[in-house]
């Protein structure tokens, strides 16, 4: 009992140490660059992946409708503090999408979990943000 107890509060720990390395924000709480399972990418304030897409130019977004629907675009609130490399940029609806180096970011509606990365190279036009 007392060895099962242990297992649970280590693997507990493990999950909490974990986490908490994903949190790290480098200063900023709402998106940020991160290693997770190998991989180095930047993700949402939530740890999911964002993604940019080649048909966007720089500080515009290009995916609406259907597009938009598959690869939610990563919206803040005007006006929200963001760090070093991180912009918002407007939308055709008033939204504010995040920026990375210029980039417009999305989510991608088939990821379901943190670490899960499967919209990265999809159609050969979506890439993973880092």
């Amino acid at each position: 009992m007392n060895i099962l107890k242990l297992t649970a509060t280590a693997i507990l720990a493990t999950t909490l140490t974990t986490t908490s390395l994903l949190a790290s924000s480098h200063g900023n709480d709402l998106v940020h660059t991160r290693e997770f399972q190998g991989v180095v990418y930047t993700m949402s304030q939530t740890h999911m992946a964002l993604y940019t897409f080649d048909g966007d130019a720089d500080g515009i977004s290009n995916c609406y409708g259907d597009c938009a629907a598959n690869w939610p675009p990563a919206i803040l609130d005007a006006g929200s503090k963001l760090g070093e490399n991180y912009t918002l940029i407007p939308r055709t609806d008033g939204t504010m999408q995040i920026a990375f180096r210029g980039k417009p970011l999305y989510l991608f509606g088939g990821d379901s979990k943190i670490g899960d990365i499967s919209g990265d190279g999809v159609g050969g036009v979506w890439h993973l943000s880092n």
